[in-house]
């Protein structure tokens, strides 16, 4: 598609200096960008390969003398990142609605909204409720019961199990998983895990006198605020009599896996990789690095950060930054560390402290 410099500024909510009437066909690096393209240029580090590129128009920093970078036109922007955001939205538009496909199954009992996009091989379980504008892909499958919002899009391969309930503007990225039935067993005496806990490892353990896994159902589903998103590949479970909740404007990432009963809270954020256990909470605007992980039946509080491969085994309180295995706060975890890369040479000096003493002294 192609825009003018004027309807780029309108998006973004800025300000456009020079011929705003530019048509341009797509963003590029400067690097890359033709007589066509609007150059990204969002810091000054980017003016040299601005000026050596062949692009008419850019996005540039705040105070950016773009005339003398050779543009014809120019965007400013105070917040790069916050511009790309509205930047690729407007040079994505969502497409026209394309109706129903004829191999998609979608039975009578189902409740479809208006403009809706359903494509080839998608199945409809009984009693499916789809919003207006839905956008689902091809080989989507959606659980008996289940419901969405209006303008939800469901990536190709995306499954959502049943008595999923999701808000407005829902996105699931290709195969990801919603609704799936917790990993819940149970033993009928105590399991080794149990009773490895109970004994915090004091004890030996013993082939139990029956070791059967017997399945608990989830019978709770899945519920979604407006505007989460859901990353490739990445699963959270139903749960078990009450559902798993994720709050509105929570972004997980891909490959990332949400226990059954956990409670995520409003605009978080989960990493690459990170994992919470069954009936975990965290708080409102909590960040998961990647590769971060919880264990089951903590709470963390609202404005907490989780550094990357942090390993969270205990509650922790509002506004926290951890990190480490286990977890600990910052300022503790950076001085555990300094300590660890002074131990060489701490014992080095003790065994050099140790050839001093006599061997008389030594030996009373």
């Amino acid at each position: 598609m192609t825009l003018t410099v004027a309807d780029i500024a309108q998006a973004l909510g800025t300000t456009a200096h020079g011929d705003t009437s530019l048509i341009l066909r797509r963003p590029a690096e400067p690097g890359d960008a033709g007589a066509d393209d609007l150059a990204l240029a969002m810091s000054p580090a980017y003016a040299n390969a601005l000026a050596d590129s062949k692009a008419l128009a850019a996005i540039v920093w705040d105070g950016a003398d773009w005339q003398a970078l050779g543009l014809k036109a120019a965007i400013t922007v105070p917040r790069a990142r916050l511009a790309m955001a509205a930047l690729t939205q407007a040079f994505d538009p969502a497409p026209a609605p394309t109706g129903i496909h004829p191999t998609a199954i979608v039975p009578d009992s189902c409740s479809v909204g208006a403009d809706p996009s359903i494509g080839p091989f998608v199945v409809l379980a009984e009693g499916v409720t789809l919003g207006d504008r839905c956008r689902i892909e091809a080989h989507v499958s959606i659980g008996p019961g289940s419901t969405l919002g209006n303008d939800c899009w469901l990536n190709a391969g995306a499954r959502v199990g049943r008595n999923c309930h999701f808000g407005n503007r829902v996105i699931l990225q290709p195969n990801a998983v919603v609704g799936a039935d917790g990993f819940s067993y149970v033993t009928r005496d105590l399991s080794n895990e149990e009773r490895a806990y109970q004994s915090m490892g004091r004890e030996p353990l013993t082939p139990p006198e029956d070791g059967t896994r017997h399945r608990i159902h989830s019978l709770g589903g899945v519920i979604f605020g407006d505007d989460v998103e859901l990353g490739a590949n990445s699963c959270v479970d139903a749960g078990t009599i009450r559902p798993t909740r994720v709050g509105r404007g929570t972004k997980i990432d891909n490959n990332v896996m949400v226990g059954h009963n956990c409670i995520i809270g409003e605009d978080c954020i989960l990493c690459g990789q990170a994992a919470m256990a069954g009936s975990g909470v965290l708080g409102d605007r909590v960040v998961m690095g990647g590769r971060a992980g919880t264990k089951d039946h903590i709470t963390v509080g609202n404005d907490v950060v989780m550094a990357a491969a942090t390993g969270l085994y205990v509650s922790v309180k509002d506004g926290q930054f951890i990190m480490g295995q286990p977890a600990m706060d910052m300022p503790s975890y950076r001085a555990r560390e300094k300590g660890l890369r002074r131990l060489p040479q701490m014992l080095k000096d003790i065994a050099a402290l140790q050839k001093r003493v006599p061997k008389d002294d030594a030996s009373d």
